[in-house]
């Protein structure tokens, strides 16, 4: 028996060791920001989009392997006709033709004659200017998708990250109006005593009971900000709904704010390489549109197959070179020229705004973080000075010494200052995370 329960309890441990998944009977899901973030680059939906657009890319490249590998057709052809030229040359194709059929009589009223013509052709690219340009565009813009897929994770991380510090933010609220709660229900009893002792008025003592339902209402709204918080994970992390997110993490401040160069263009960050490799594109663009205006220069190679029955009688084949050169399409490739120009200026300009704007929004994010830091500094002094002031404001509303307003003043006046020392923390974070996201991670 002692075995039995050695393993039994080997195999609990190894269960509340294993990774904490909701499956069946267990809806709630523990979760390290950094568990969350990997979760959503893995499963959502928004990431798994901007992948298939790289798997796109990447069919697009194998379509221009086109370029110098030979296209194969094989046909079938059948034919009924008693058209006199068509029968005559049927007959010469299937090796069937007689002297008897060059009578003038056959000739005018010829037979009806069926023909099956098996064809294989093969075309073999030799020169072609423009794919080849082409080809280069393809692996250019798998490249771009390749980084568009990567802000694409570094956005729901982003993302993630806001709603996770919201759902942390919402937590300790709660814990600082169930504190007060707490603090207040106390008092009422206090209230409540000096009423019936004649001590206080009636209206005394509603003033703190209106104070506990205002607080009862605020802790309502907390909890649905925890559940839209939860609700917003589940999709970005796309979960199985109704599962209860429980946060492992906690509001994390710096004791030396992160560094970063307002003035230098985060060139690495992966939305900016990206916009840089379509300005190549559009730049390849153009080349390929002059290109088009060369010689194509292809090789073929047929053989057919001519019969009355299918896959027998006459054969014949032929080799040789194509070659196509359009000298003038009406002003069509002189018109494709200034729109893939226009296009190289437009990829330019979203490139140097896009530049722009991630220096206004690097700039941004650290001024948000330098105020939300001095914002926790002032944060905490108020919060001592409140709970000092509430403390002495109890104590005197204990023993008669002090008005019943005095006493709610201080208490909001103290929840307050907690929830707008967590406000400054959940700002602080997020504003981190924007930094590092705007600065490419």
């Amino acid at each position: 028996m002692k075995i039995y329960k050695v393993l039994i309890g080997f195999c609990v441990a190894g269960a509340l060791a294993s990774p904490l998944k909701a499956k069946g009977g267990d809806r709630t899901l523990r979760l390290s920001l950094a568990d969350a973030i990997t979760m959503a680059r893995q499963n959502n939906y928004s990431v798994k989009a901007a992948r298939s657009r790289v798997d796109q890319a990447e069919a697009r490249v194998v379509q221009t392997r086109q370029l110098f590998l030979p296209k194969v057709t094989l046909s079938e052809t059948f034919v009924v006709t008693n058209d006199p030229g068509a029968a005559l040359v049927f007959k010469l194709q299937q090796n069937s033709i007689q002297a008897s059929d060059f009578n003038p009589a056959k000739l005018n009223n010829a037979a009806v004659i069926d023909d099956f013509n098996t064809s294989l052709q093969l075309m073999q690219p030799v020169y072609n200017a423009d794919a080849a340009i082409g080809r280069t565009i393809a692996l250019t813009a798998k490249k771009a998708q390749e980084q568009m897929a990567v802000r694409a994770e570094e956005s729901v991380g982003l993302q993630v990250s806001k709603v996770y510090y919201g759902l942390i933010l919402a937590r300790k609220n709660i814990v600082a109006v169930e504190q007060s709660i707490k603090t207040m229900q106390a008092h009422s009893n206090d209230a409540a005593k000096g009423y019936s002792a004649g001590l206080l008025t009636k209206s005394d003592k509603l003033s703190t009971d209106v104070r506990l339902a205002e607080l009862q209402e605020q802790k309502l709204l907390l909890h649905d900000e925890i559940k839209n918080a939860t609700d917003a994970l589940i999709v970005m992390l796309n979960l199985d709904p109704g599962v209860a997110i429980v946060p492992t993490g906690d509001f994390v401040v710096d004791g030396v704010l992160p560094a970063a160069n307002e003035k230098s263009v985060p060139e690495n960050r992966a939305d900016l390489k990206a916009l840089d490799t379509y300005r190549q594109v559009a730049a390849y663009q153009e080349e390929m549109i002059h290109a088009s205006r060369l010689p194509r220069v292809n090789a073929f190679m047929q053989t057919n197959l001519y019969s009355d029955n299918i896959f027998s009688g006459g054969s014949s084949w032929a080799v040789g070179m194509n070659v196509q050169w359009n000298i003038f399409d009406g002003m069509a490739t002189a018109g494709r020229i200034q729109e893939a120009k226009a296009q190289k200026r437009e990829a330019m300009y979203n490139y140097e705004a896009a530049k722009s704007n991630s220096l206004a929004e690097i700039s941004k994010s650290l001024r948000s973080l330098r105020t939300a830091k001095a914002r926790i500094a002032v944060a905490r002094k108020a919060l001592e000075e409140a709970k000092v002031s509430l403390d002495y404001i109890g104590m005197q509303f204990k023993t008669g010494m002090a008005m019943t307003f005095e006493l709610l003043m201080r208490e909001q006046a103290y929840t307050y200052a907690k929830m707008r020392l967590n406000q400054a923390t959940y700002d602080y974070c997020v504003s981190k995370s924007e930094l590092e996201y705007f600065r490419g991670n």
